[in-house]
């Protein structure tokens, strides 16, 4: 009987010990893009960035940041991170601006910058 105890305690030692080590691992893990089935998917650091953004172009008041947070609210209703992550990464490559960056005004990547764009101007019609 103190065998099969013994057995029983180290089995349910070894399974609490998984859990764990099983929740840790899902909570190191950040909030990206892989996360694609979650409405809001952006990552916080994305919507406190916009939001500071926002500020500094709008104002510094507690309404301007409600209005800004809801406008990353509305973008991230409207277009998914991925997307998000996409176009601005083209507008960030062409400010060095040069022969280097061309590629970046490919038709292709013009509607990318133009879906942001129409989802910030959406962001803006809804929250300001």
């Amino acid at each position: 009987m103190k065998k099969l105890t013994k057995v029983l305690a180290a089995a349910a030692v070894a399974f609490a010990a998984a859990g764990a080590a099983a929740i840790a691992e899902e909570c190191a893990k950040p909030q990206t893009a892989a996360s694609a089935d979650l409405p809001n998917d952006y990552p916080t650091a994305t919507r406190a960035d916009y939001v500071y953004g926002c500020m500094l172009v709008n104002g510094q008041g507690r309404d301007v940041l409600e209005k800004c947070s809801c406008s990353i609210d509305v973008i991230a209703s409207v277009l998914p991170y991925n997307e998000y992550e996409e176009a601005e990464t083209i507008m960030s490559v062409r400010q060095r601006g040069g022969e280097s960056v061309a590629y970046m005004y490919a038709p292709a990547m013009l509607e990318k910058v133009k879906n942001l764009k129409r989802a910030q101007v959406e962001g803006e019609i809804r929250c300001f």
